[in-house]
């Protein structure tokens, strides 16, 4: 049976920069040290107006593939990743194709997931890959939350970055291990654009800005985020979760090198690497100067580690996602030696 391997992740994010000094400017009420403090977030990348996730998706995609050792020829699968799409139809995926040059003869395909985004990719490609379908597959997250947040809505304001990351999934030494994956929808409502899909759709209505109890506007159209029940989701099923997994594959945070979690903020880092006793030198965390960016949190984290020298060949990772759906999942991977498909460095 085949194995598959991350192996090699590049990432872009929008040269538009927002810190926190411009938020204290517009919302001198927001206390922004103290909530610095909590998000872990000092600066984050909003794309402009005419800039989509499928602009940065492909900024990430370029860098990748120029990489020496990578053919595009060889992906036989492309897996996107958004929230955020161009268009309700077609999908990002198949424009991207269209973009990158990509032969005609590959799988593309569109999903919608969040903060667990990375991780259910990781899944797909591995099933692609172990069963024989594709010897590559190219695993794109990318996700402009900036387009659903309302400027006057503290929480998702100071919180989220937009970014997208490109990882190439290849057949090889097995470096993905089991997976763990699970789902609660009925907690779809604590994290939720409530109109301007199907379901509600576009109207006066939905884009009439509301204030709510504690001074945030937002129209239903906009990111509605009950901060407080997304952190008590996390605090009840988390570490447990990740026991588990570490259960199953007969180990313990003593045998993991590294632990990289969905980056969402710093009191939730802060949580769980206290719950589960993580080691300060086995932490990776980089939401300051770049935000939540959502499904492309962990891949960015991930080569950010790998520039920093904190992540290296061999090395056992521990990667967990959690956050909108209410979807979370987990897996452990060994991190490549860097030699890309055709053997070249």
């Amino acid at each position: 049976m085949n194995g598959a391997r991350i192996a090699a992740i590049e990432y872009a994010l929008p040269e538009g920069r927002i810190g926190n000094a411009e938020l204290a400017e517009l919302h001198p009420h927001w206390n922004m040290p103290q909530v610095a403090l909590q998000s872990g977030v000092k600066s984050r990348g909003w794309c402009e107006p005419g800039e989509t996730a499928l602009d940065l998706a492909e900024r990430a995609c370029r860098k990748l593939l120029a990489r020496p050792g990578v053919d595009p020829a060889q992906v036989r699968a492309l897996l996107f990743c958004t929230q955020s799409p161009d268009y309700i139809m077609p999908p990002n995926s198949c424009l991207l194709q269209d973009r990158l040059g990509l032969p005609r003869n590959i799988a593309a395909l569109d999903y919608t997931l969040a903060c667990s985004g990375f991780i259910y990719g990781l899944y797909l490609a591995n099933a692609l890959i172990v069963s024989g379908a594709a010897g590559q597959v190219l695993l794109v997250t990318a996700e402009t939350y900036s387009k659903w947040v309302h400027p006057d809505d503290r929480g998702p304001a100071i919180l989220f970055g937009d970014g997208a990351a490109a990882a190439l999934i290849s057949a090889g030494e097995p470096g993905i291990g089991r997976f763990a994956l699970a789902t609660d929808g009925a907690g779809a409502r604590t994290f939720i654009v409530p109109a301007g899909g199907a379901r509600v759709p576009h109207s006066r209505e939905t884009v009439s800005p509301v204030r709510d109890a504690n001074g945030n506007i937002r129209t239903a159209e906009n990111i509605f985020m009950n901060g407080q029940q997304v952190l008590d989701f996390v605090k009840k099923e988390i570490p447990g979760f990740v026991r588990g997994l570490l259960i199953d594959e007969n180990i313990t945070i003593d045998d993991i090198d590294l632990v990289v979690f969905h980056q969402a903020s710093q009191v939730t880092l802060d949580f769980l690497f206290k719950a589960l006793r993580v080691p300060r030198e086995k932490q990776f965390v980089n939401i300051a100067q770049i935000g939540n960016t959502v499904s492309a949190s962990i891949p960015i984290a991930l080569r950010d580690a790998e520039l920093k020298g904190r992540l290296k060949p061999g090395m056992r990772v521990l990667l967990v996602g959690f956050g909108v759906g209410l979807s979370w999942g987990g897996c452990i991977v060994t991190w490549s030696d860097g030699r890309l498909p055709n053997g070249c460095d």
